[in-house]
């Protein structure tokens, strides 16, 4: 249950996750179908992942490819296939945001805030604490 402990402060949503087997292929709709250009790729090895942000408005979506069977995403590719993998915040503040979050009894997935792509501080909270929605707090820019 959530308790209120206050406000975190957030602007806009920073971007959506989707878990892809292949960010070429899926490239094919968001380049070939929609338009829209790669802003970013980046490698984050100690995660498994390669990203690929695709600007969208005043938002982003992230492409996330898995490097290697064990990466962040691998599991979920496996369970559910491809498709959302999570909804990313623009955080002011995270560690403010983290206390706040487990004052209102939301379950971080993490002790500490890790480093996300684009030199950011990011942690996820679980998505049984969160309505089924896993929920990314993003702190930096973009």
């Amino acid at each position: 249950m959530i308790r209120e402990a206050g406000f975190v402060h957030t602007n806009r949503i920073d971007h959506i996750g989707i878990a892809v087997r292949s960010a070429q292929e899926r490239l094919k709709f968001y380049k070939g179908f929609l338009g829209l250009q790669v802003t970013d790729i980046e490698e984050l090895p100690d995660r498994g992942l390669r990203v690929y942000f695709v600007k969208v408005g005043d938002t982003r979506i992230e492409l996330l490819e898995p490097m290697s069977d064990n990466s962040e995403v691998s599991g979920f590719l496996e369970k559910k296939g491809e498709g959302i993998h999570h909804i990313a915040f623009n955080v002011i503040g995270i560690d403010d945001a983290v206390r706040l979050a487990k004052e209102s009894g939301l379950q971080p997935l993490s002790e500490e805030p890790k480093m996300g792509a684009g030199n950011t501080r990011v942690l996820f909270l679980h998505p049984k604490t969160t309505g089924g929605v896993l929920v990314e707090l993003v702190e930096g820019a973009h």
